[in-house]
């Protein structure tokens, strides 16, 4: 399943790491990206719990950013041990994986081990997973939830080896979908005009914009139309500084 890559966010501990590395390959996962991670992640311990999956371990890119970790996939499933997602959906496992690998290319994050992804994080994700575990105590590994993602996964492809069985949009139609990054500055120059043109307020702006993004997940623009859309929010942009330069010109030659 080279399509699906494994992003571990912060991982602090070396022995997780290993672990998932070792369900990884157990599972035919051979993308592992690791987001600045705070571990000896090559070292003894992350090998001795790997075993026969070292290799991913010495085949791991490591970026600074999960912005950089995402870059080139259509889809970016989320996961979060919490079941209220506020407005934003929280899939299973089943659905979750399927949607995710029906993009020709897409990611599952992990965040960390004590406190999960951050909601700025959570915004490079256009659906959050979470797995259903006993309330009493909810809290799982995460080499654990990495197994039972990959477990999900792997039944998934054997069942449906074509990936436009996976989910309700064909793998051939993502393929010309904008991939997340492109889609993130869209959404920042979105957000940036609205504010300027008095439509957002700054304590509001996040929950408005929340919307927003769940609004072109499901358009799926794109990277035409997602050209077409940024330099609309350009043009526009520039005319509401125009116009504010012009009135305060005015303001000026009255007084």
């Amino acid at each position: 399943m080279e399509n699906l890559r494994i992003v571990l966010v912060e991982p602090a501990g070396a022995l997780n790491v290993g672990a998932a590395a070792r369900v990884m390959q157990n599972m035919g996962l051979q993308n592992l990206v690791l987001v600045s991670p705070r571990c000896d992640w090559q070292g003894p311990q992350a090998r001795l719990l790997a075993v026969r999956g070292t290799i991913l371990l010495e085949q791991a890119r490591v970026v600074s950013s999960l912005a950089e970790a995402v870059a080139g996939c259509q889809r970016v499933l989320g996961t979060a041990g919490r079941l209220d997602g506020g407005d934003r959906p929280v899939l299973g496992p089943a659905a979750g994986l399927a949607w995710v690998l029906a993009a020709p290319q897409g990611a599952v994050v992990f965040g960390r081990e004590d406190r999960g992804l951050s909601n700025a994080e959570l915004r490079h994700c256009q659906q959050l997973l979470t797995i259903p575990t006993d309330p009493a105590y909810p809290s799982l590994n995460l080499a654990q939830a990495v197994a039972i993602c990959g477990y999900q996964a792997r039944q998934l492809t054997i069942a449906n080896p074509d990936p436009g069985d996976r989910g309700s949009q064909g793998a051939s139609d993502l393929l010309h979908c904008a991939p997340v990054e492109t889609m993130a500055d869209f959404y920042q120059e979105l957000e940036a005009l609205l504010l300027a043109a008095g439509y957002l307020y700054p304590h509001t702006a996040f929950r408005r914009m929340e919307k927003l993004r769940q609004l072109g997940d499901r358009l799926a623009p794109t990277v035409e139309e997602a050209s077409l859309l940024r330099g609309i929010v350009r043009q526009l942009t520039w005319a509401v500084r125009h116009s504010s330069g012009a009135e305060r010109r005015g303001e000026g030659t009255q007084n």
